[in-house]
């Protein structure tokens, strides 16, 4: 491990359910750590809690750092972190690394790995799986995007909170990869959803169920980690319907563009589409056996 690596100078925009812990483990490991937030008194209290330092703006937080992290909210608030003068591109020096954990369009990704590049700024992207536990813990999967040699900088650092990292290709790569992820959930909890609800309306016992079937081929994280929950009516406990549906909107126009056939999350979007209208947008995305139980 290199001196950089072992104390690098880093930024993290963005201080999020996500990027607030994420941040933290940054600075628990011992890099140098300043941090922006669109409400500044997140980031006062983050210092507050954590030492380094906190910016009025993503350029003031990028200047001097090694490696600049963002996790915010969709495509256009990623480019505000990232251009302008008050964008994080403006300030950082030549031969950083900045590594997006935001999820977004592979589109935005590549727009964005250009703009950086004529700055002499490396870009990868590095959407993030594990939820709001996985980043608390240090325990996200981390699916990246990008040049070799950036990446190969930025993964020892990305170490902090992941349990596992790993480039998959090139600029856009990651990102597409976690279209894969959601792609993959939005099924898997429409499945645990009916399964459990056919439980109910055979008159079994939902748990004495799940602890058979977990055990043999329909067991799943989330069969492990949500189903006690959906069954007690709680969905409190992970990443929001709002969330889900604008990650589905990118996995259909990215399916779209390269002739994909996605029907059954065509399906499940509209089902979360149901339950917004039932006024569950910030349930999480268990809430699916909620908008069957109401049927």
């Amino acid at each position: 491990m290199t001196r950089e690596e072992a104390m690098a100078k880093c930024a993290f925009l963005g201080l999020g359910v996500m990027g607030y812990p994420m941040a933290g483990h940054l600075a628990a490991a011992g890099h140098d750590v300043t941090v922006f937030n669109r409400t500044f008194s997140k980031a006062e209290a983050w210092e507050k809690e954590h030492g380094g330092a906190a910016a009025a703006t993503p350029s003031k937080a990028a200047e001097g750092a090694d490696f600049v992290m963002a996790c915010v909210g969709n495509d256009d608030d990623l480019r505000s972190v990232c251009l302008g003068e008050n964008g994080a591109f403006a300030s950082m020096k030549a031969g950083s690394v900045f590594v997006d954990h935001t999820t977004v369009s592979a589109a935005v990704t590549r727009e964005l790995y250009a703009a950086a590049d004529s700055v002499n700024v490396s870009f990868v992207d590095a959407p993030i799986s594990g939820g709001q536990a996985g980043a608390e813990n240090g325990q996200l999967s981390i699916m990246c995007g990008g040049d070799q040699g950036a990446f190969d900088r930025a993964e020892p650092i990305m170490q902090s909170y992941s349990k596992i990292c790993r480039r998959i290709g090139e600029s856009g790569a990651g990102q597409m990869t976690k279209m894969c992820n959601q792609i993959a959930i939005a099924g898997l909890v429409q499945g645990l959803s009916e399964a459990l609800h056919f439980a109910n309306k055979a008159g079994l016992d939902g748990r004495a169920v799940v602890e058979v079937i977990s055990q043999g081929a329909a067991g799943s994280w989330q069969m492990a980690n949500r189903y006690e929950t959906m069954l007690d009516d709680k969905f409190e406990h992970g990443f929001a319907v709002d969330w889900m549906r604008k990650d589905l909107g990118i996995c259909l126009a990215s399916a779209d563009e390269i002739a994909a056939s996605l029907p059954v999350t065509a399906l499940v979007d509209q089902f979360y589409k149901d339950v917004q209208k039932m006024g569950g947008g910030r349930w999480d995305t268990s809430s699916l056996f909620k908008r069957l139980q109401s049927i």
